[in-house]
C-alpha cells in the first residue's frame, strides 16, 4: 500500500516530524528521560571526582543502584575472589567509569520505555539499542582511537528514534515495518515515507533536543551505501562504529554470526574501515553475546521468547520486572524510619568489601572513605550521609563527600569552627563516642544541637555521630540522618559492625597507612 506524505487543509506538506518532536517534549515521561540522559553524558571522569560525581548520581536512585550492583556480581565481573559488590564506587571500579555511565543511560531507556503497552516491538528496539552500545564499547576497546565513550552512547542512541515511535507511534511504527516487510523499501525510505524524515534523522533531532554533545549527535547521521573506507579522523571513526555497531545488533538479535550470508556482508562492508576480519568478529560478536546476557540479567529481563503472554494491564511479565521500581521484597523490608530489616547483613556485606579494597595494593584512604559512607548510606537507610574533615587551613570543618538528598547544598553548608563551642559535635568528638541519637527532637538533644545544624537540616529527626579521632587527635567525623525517628534504634550487632567499618577509615588516614 502506497502511503502518500501527510498535508494540512491547504494542502501544504504537514511537517511531521515538528509534530512528532513537539509531542515527544511535551511528554512528562519523555522529557524527564532527556534531563536525566543530558546529566548522565554530561559526567566525566577525572580522577576521584568523576567517580564521585556518577556514584551520587546511580545512588540517587534505589533501583537503578540495584541494577548496577547486580550486575557487578554477576559471573562475567565477578572478582575472582568471589566477595560481594556492595558498594556503587567498587562497582564503577570493577566495571569501568565508561561502562557504569552507559549501563547507566541504557538503564534509563528500559526504564521510561519498557513500561509501553506494546511491549514486543519495544522490547526488540531496546534490545538493539543494549546490544549496539556493548558492540561499540567492544570496538572501541580494540581500537587505536580513545573514543570508548562516544562510540558505546553513540551506539546505544542510534536507534532511539524506532524505539521511540514503537513506544509512543505504535502505528506508525508498524506502517514503516510493513513497508520493509515488503522488501521493496529500505529502513530509510519506509520511515521517510510515513514520518517525513529519516530515523536517523528523527534520533538525531531527539538528542539535539536533550541537548546531547554535537559529537554524539553526529555519529549518528548514516554512511554512504556499500563498502566503507579507513576513516580519516576520529569523528568519522566513531560514525563508522555507530553504523556497525547497529548493524551487528539486528545480526545478533537473529542468532547469525560472521560467517552467516549477513555476517559476510557485514564482514565485507565494514572489513577495511574498522580493520575485521572474521576471527575478530567472530571475537567480539562471542563477548558481546556473554556481556549482553550479563546486562540482561542485571535487569531481570530474561530470554525473550517467541510469544509472550500478556498480563491484564498489557505489560508481560517479564518487563514488569525490568520497570526500574525496585525488587518489591526489598521495599517492604524497611522500618517506619527507612532503616532496612536486614541492615546487619547488608552492613557485614560492606565489612567484607571495604577489607577487601583496604587490603588492594595502593588503596586511597578517599576510596575507603566512600565505600564506607556508601555502605552506611544504604545499609542503615539513611535520606543524608556525609563525611567531615579537619581544614586546618580554614580553620574549619568541612563536608568533603555527600550522599543522599540534596547533597550538594547540604555539602555545602555542613561547616563549623575547629574552635570547640560545646556542640553534640565537638563534644562526639572531644570524647571519641559514637553517637546514634534515635530522636533528634528530645529537648536535651536539640539543645546541643548547633544553630548552623538546625537552619540546614531543620527536619533532622535521628541521625548517628561517628568521631574520626586518631592517636588522640580529632580528623573529623561521619554523619547521616533521617527525616523520621529511628525507635528501633541499632542493636548491638549493628553497632559492631558500624564500628569495624569506622576502624577501616581509622586505619586508612593513619600516618603512613592511607
Amino acid at each position: 500500500m502506497e502511503h502518500a506524505p501527510m498535508h494540512d487543509a491547504s494542502g501544504a506538506p504537514r511537517p511531521v516530524r515538528g509534530l512528532l518532536l513537539k509531542k515527544l517534549c511535551s511528554d512528562e515521561g519523555m522529557f524527564a528521560l532527556g534531563a536525566s540522559v543530558a546529566r548522565v553524558v554530561q559526567l566525566v571522569d577525572s580522577d576521584d571526582q568523576g567517580t564521585h560525581s556518577l556514584a551520587y548520581y546511580v545512588l540517587s536512585d534505589v533501583a537503578l543502584t540495584q541494577k548496577i550492583l547486580r550486575l557487578a556480581n554477576t559471573p562475567a565481573y565477578r572478582t575472582a575472589g568471589g566477595t560481594p559488590v556492595t558498594t556503587i564506587s567498587r562497582a564503577i571500579s570493577l566495571l569501568g567509569f565508561d561502562n557504569v555511565k552507559t549501563t547507566a543511560l541504557a538503564m534509563l531507556l528500559v526504564d521510561t520505555l519498557a513500561n509501553s503497552k506494546h511491549a514486543q516491538a519495544v522490547r526488540v528496539e531496546l534490545e538493539a539499542a543494549l546490544c549496539a552500545s556493548l558492540v561499540g564499547r567492544e570496538m572501541a576497546r580494540l581500537s587505536a582511537y580513545q573514543g570508548a565513550e562516544e562510540a558505546s552512547i553513540g551506539a546505544l542512541f542510534k536507534n532511539i528514534g524506532p524505539l521511540v515511535i514503537a513506544s509512543q507511534e505504535h502505528e506508525r511504527f508498524r506502517e514503516i515495518a510493513a513497508l520493509m516487510a515488503g522488501g521493496k523499501h529500505t529502513q530509510a525510505q519506509a520511515s521517510q515515507m510515513i514520518l517525513g524524515s529519516t530515523y536517523d534523522t528523527l534520533s538525531a533531532a531527539i538528542l539535539h533536543e536533550w541537548k546531547i554533545p554535537d559529537v554524539i549527535v553526529r555519529a549518528l547521521s548514516a554512511l554512504p551505501p556499500g563498502k566503507q573506507k579507513p576513516a580519516l579522523n576520529r569523528q568519522e571513526w566513531v560514525r563508522q562504529v555507530v553504523s556497525f555497531s547497529i548493524d551487528a545488533a539486528r545480526l545478533l538479535a537473529r542468532k547469525q554470526g560472521p560467517s552467516d550470508p549477513d555476517g559476510l556482508a557485514l564482514e565485507q562492508r565494514y572489513g577495511v574501515a574498522l580493520n575485521l576480519d572474521q576471527e575478530r568478529l567472530q571475537q567480539i560478536f562471542a563477548t558481546v553475546r556473554r556481556d549482553m546476557a550479563a546486562l540482561l540479567d542485571s535487569m531481570q529481563l530474561g530470554p525473550q521468547t517467541e510469544v509472550e503472554e500478556p498480563t491484564a494491564d498489557g505489560l508481560p511479565n517479564v518487563l514488569l520486572l525490568a520497570t526500574m521500581n525496585g525488587d518489591s521484597r526489598e521495599q517492604e523490608g524497611v522500618h517506619p524510619s527507612g532503616k532496612p530489616f536486614n541492615a546487619r547483613e547488608l552492613l557485614l556485606a560492606g565489612v567484607q568489601e571495604v577489607t577487601q579494597i583496604r587490603a588492594t595494593p595502593h588503596s586511597k584512604a578517599n576510596e575507603v572513605i566512600q565505600a564506607v559512607l556508601e555502605t552506611l548510606y544504604r545499609s542503615m537507610g539513611f535520606r543524608f550521609a556525609t563525611v567531615v574533615l579537619k581544614d586546618v587551613r580554614s580553620g574549619q570543618y568541612r563536608a568533603r563527600i555527600a550522599l543522599g538528598e540534596q547533597y550538594a547544598a547540604r555539602q555545602a553548608g555542613f561547616v563549623f569552627p575547629l574552635p570547640s563551642d560545646g556542640s553534640l559535635f565537638h563534644l562526639a568528638m572531644e570524647n571519641d563516642a559514637d553517637l546514634m541519637i534515635a530522636d533528634a527532637s528530645a529537648p536535651k538533644i536539640r539543645d546541643l544541637l548547633p544553630a548552623w545544624h538546625r537552619t540546614l537540616l531543620p527536619d533532622a529527626r535521628s541521625f548517628i555521630v561517628l568521631p574520626l579521632v586518631v592517636q588522640g587527635t580529632p580528623l573529623g567525623l561521619f554523619y547521616a540522618d533521617r527525616a523520621q525517628p529511628a525507635p528501633e534504634g541499632v542493636p548491638p550487632d549493628e553497632a559492631s559492625l558500624i564500628r569495624a567499618l569506622k576502624g577501616q577509615v581509622l586505619v586508612a588516614l593513619t600516618p603512613g597507612n592511607g
